[in-house]
């Protein structure tokens, strides 16, 4: 299943999430730290959107109250996990 989601109170503006069989299969950032967002990317590929979410809801980016990885689990949530 893929799923664009509209980001907020970040660099990027969407997130594209693919996810199969319960596994996080690819993600894409638009806009935003290139090089940041490819690691986050990498790094959460072929985990389960649950394990993602333990480890990176609620990161926040300087005084912004959300971040990149933390708008990726609020994506994740929108998908019903």
């Amino acid at each position: 299943m893929k799923h664009v989601y509209k980001t907020q109170g970040t660099c990027s503006t969407c997130i594209e999430v693919e996810i199969e069989d319960g596994i996080i299969k690819d993600i894409a950032y638009w806009n935003g730290c290139n090089g940041n967002l490819q690691g986050i990317s990498r790094l959460v590929k072929g985990m389960t959107p649950k394990a993602v979410i333990e480890k990176l809801e609620g990161v926040c980016c300087g005084r912004r109250s959300t971040s990149c990885p933390d708008q990726l689990c609020k994506a994740l949530h929108e998908m019903g996990y």
